[in-house]
């Protein structure tokens, strides 16, 4: 039998990110051929991965950025089973780099980013490598992406909630466009504005406004009046451009976005919270 040295498992280890027990095991199972183990080491994440496809990945990592022109932004969310794993340094930078690569591409869907290579391996060998290592469900669950004249991303502390804002002109004031990436993140809107507040949203809305006036005991001619003043309350809450300023309560972001440059507004936004 070849002799395993520490230096073996190191270099292994090096190359595959793996466990320094499960490298050794890896070589010894193949006479010390480094690309048999390499391989012995992914068909072990492939078991792990269909080990687990049952189970829930809840936990991970959300990260948005931009590319270096600031006209397309991406979020993903890489996901875990653990708070602990989604801590890891190396899963989040696992995580910041298929985002790099997302931005360097200008990939528009999950399933053309899972084929694109990171130093020759493609993504969804990466995210299957990474169960091998980490021994838990590992999945790329969400792109979105966002193309404006100008893209802010805003990533809250602890990589569980980032948003994307897309704006209309290049920005002369680079807080704005962090203030109003942080107003959605916030606030969660459902919408820019009324105008594209979506048909479900405001029927739901306005049955609701019905109700609740009914149960007041208003009469039934009344209802749709009322219904429909709660549904401008509403829309002062929930869609963006409407919203009070969470930095100043005294203007809206419409107001805000005027008062810092002529004819700005927004074009597009996503957000993407871990629950």
């Amino acid at each position: 039998m070849t002799k395993i040295t520490a230096s073996d498992v190191a270099n292994l280890r090096k190359i595959t990110g793996a466990g320094m027990m499960d490298c050794k095991q890896a070589l010894m199972e193949n006479n010390g051929d480094v690309e048999k183990a390499i391989e012995h080491l992914r068909k072990k994440g492939q078991k792990i991965a269909a080990k687990r496809e049952d189970r829930d990945a809840k936990e991970g990592c959300v990260l948005s950025g931009v590319t270096q022109d600031k006209s397309f932004g991406a979020t993903i969310v890489l996901n875990c089973e653990t708070d602990f794993v989604a801590k890891n340094e190396d899963f989040i930078a696992v995580a910041q780099s298929i985002l790099n690569t997302a931005l360097e591409n200008k990939t528009k869907n999950k399933e053309t980013l899972l084929m694109l290579t990171i130093n020759g391996e493609t993504i969804e060998d990466i995210v299957t490598a990474q169960m091998g290592k980490i021994g838990e469900k590992i999945e790329l669950s969400y792109l979105s992406v966002v193309e404006a004249q100008e893209v802010v991303a805003y990533v809250h502390p602890g990589n569980r909630l980032a948003t994307l804002v897309g704006f209309n002109q290049t920005l002369s004031d680079e807080q704005m466009g962090k203030d109003v990436a942080m107003q959605v993140a916030a606030m969660n809107p459902v919408s820019i504005d009324k105008n594209d507040c979506p048909t479900d949203i405001i029927e739901k809305e306005i049955e609701i406004g019905k109700e609740q006036a009914r149960q007041e005991g208003k009469p039934e001619a009344m209802l749709e009046k009322i219904a429909l003043g709660k549904l401008n309350k509403f829309y002062k809450e929930s869609t963006l451009l409407n919203q009070d300023f969470v930095k100043d309560s005294k203007q809206t972001i419409s107001q805000y976005l005027s008062s810092v440059q002529k004819n700005l507004t927004v074009t597009a936004f996503d957000r993407f919270s871990l629950s």
